[in-house]
């Protein structure tokens, strides 16, 4: 399983972003997703490596990615 940021409708950033001023405190969605990872060769594990140095983020190389509901 794999889980990232989630993508909010405008309603749901805004509902979320109204939560957050009255609480004070900032706020993550995060949604889960169902997902295998795949085998990567050696030099594509290196490309893969240098792309992620670029943004400073993490890239994960999977089979099949189906958000959880």
């Amino acid at each position: 399983m794999l889980s990232s940021l989630s993508k909010l409708t405008p309603q749901q950033l805004d509902e979320i972003r109204s939560l957050e001023q009255k609480l004070g405190k900032t706020l993550l969605s995060f949604s889960s997703y169902d997902v295998v990872s795949d085998d990567l060769s050696g030099d594509e594990l290196a490309l893969l490596k240098g792309l992620e140095e670029k943004p400073g983020t993490m890239i994960v190389a999977v089979r099949g990615l189906r958000q959880k509901a």
